[in-house]
């Protein structure tokens, strides 16, 4: 059993859009006003310009929905898609931790965390679709760029 009927790829594909809006507008909710606080923190040399993370987010975002959805119609399992469900709330919930709360080393931890489940990810929807898979490595490779930017802040602070 799959979330809807495969008769009904157009709805599946808004579920995906929808559940990953979510994660974005939760990660919004405490981004909106951290350029400044992320410009006030001590960052490595390497560190982007704030402006960067919202095209790139939104990117990647467009690029998980499709990976989720190309997956299901390939058959993903529900387990599978409960993994996939999984990451986004770990990626929902690392702004807050690092921006909202200011738990550098927290927000570390729980990328590490948000980095496995991805690649567990990949590896379940590689199986269905490699399409599906592929999608998903543009956002492995930031969030492991994110990972060392955050430990590197973590670190400077």
């Amino acid at each position: 059993m799959t979330l809807v009927s495969q008769r009904h790829p157009v709805r599946a594909l808004g579920l995906f859009a929808g559940a990953v809006l979510v994660t974005a507008v939760v990660g919004s909710l405490f981004s909106v006003s951290t350029g400044s606080t992320y410009m006030a923190l001590e960052q490595p040399s390497w560190a982007p310009p704030s402006w960067l993370f919202g095209p790139v987010w939104t990117l990647l975002y467009v690029m998980i929905a499709a990976a989720g959805w190309l997956a299901w119609r390939a058959g993903a399992t529900r387990n599978e898609l409960t993994l996939f469900g999984v990451q986004l709330v770990l990626n929902a919930a690392w702004t807050p931790l690092f921006f909202g709360l200011g738990w550098f080393w927290v927000a570390f931890a729980e990328i590490l965390v948000l980095w496995l489940a991805i690649v567990a990810v990949i590896v379940a929807f590689w199986r269905r679709s490699r399409a599906a898979g592929m999608l998903l490595v543009p956002y492995l490779a930031w969030v492991s760029f994110a990972a060392a930017l955050n430990v590197s802040i973590a670190v400077l602070n």
